[in-house]
């Protein structure tokens, strides 16, 4: 059953807002998605394109081009990126990554990132909300529901994450960004 509602998620209509943070504000493009060829990123310091896995890079300046990538629609090229990540496996990474598996239809490895994350931070709400969200599309309001009520106790009334949930389970219309 899992299976059918999972695929039946990438038919979904969609609204654009910003994964990886708790608002809605899209990121600035730079040249990462303007100039730079796949598998690069841009780095200010050098005024340059870079290899992804470039040492000079940080695993925030990775984040922010893995959350450029995603909003230009360039999901793969996203996750490559996340890829090269060196934090290795944290809540913040898993979260992103389930959303990069939803939006390119691997509905069922998402669920699994989105469940990591929070079984490493209870207290990640900006999952809950994407989880929330994908269960919303699948059609499975009870649970989504939890999520947004383990939101609300995580001290999330009033963000972007919930707000986010408790629309689409009002509404049915979820978020990709």
């Amino acid at each position: 059953m899992r299976m059918i509602l999972a695929a039946a998620v990438v038919l979904m209509p969609h609204l654009a807002l910003a994964a990886g943070s708790d608002d809605s504000e899209p990121p600035t493009p730079t040249e990462t998605t303007t100039e730079c060829e796949k598998g690069t990123v841009w780095d200010e310091k050098t005024k340059t394109c870079i290899a992804a896995e470039d040492s000079s890079l940080n695993d925030d300046q990775r984040y922010d081009a893995v959350r450029e990538l995603a909003y230009a629609g360039r999901p793969d090229e996203a996750l490559a990126v996340l890829a090269t990540m060196t934090e290795g496996e944290t809540s913040r990474v898993k979260t992103y990554q389930g959303f990069l598996l939803r939006q390119t239809g691997r509905i069922e490895e998402g669920i699994a990132a989105y469940e990591r994350a929070i079984a490493m931070d209870p207290q990640n709400i900006l999952a809950r909300s994407y989880y929330g969200q994908l269960l919303v599309q699948m059609d499975e309001q009870q649970l989504a529901r939890a999520q947004l009520d383990a939101i609300r106790k995580s001290g999330g009334a009033g963000t972007w994450a919930e707000t986010a949930l408790a629309t689409a389970i009002t509404t049915g219309v979820t978020y990709t960004y």
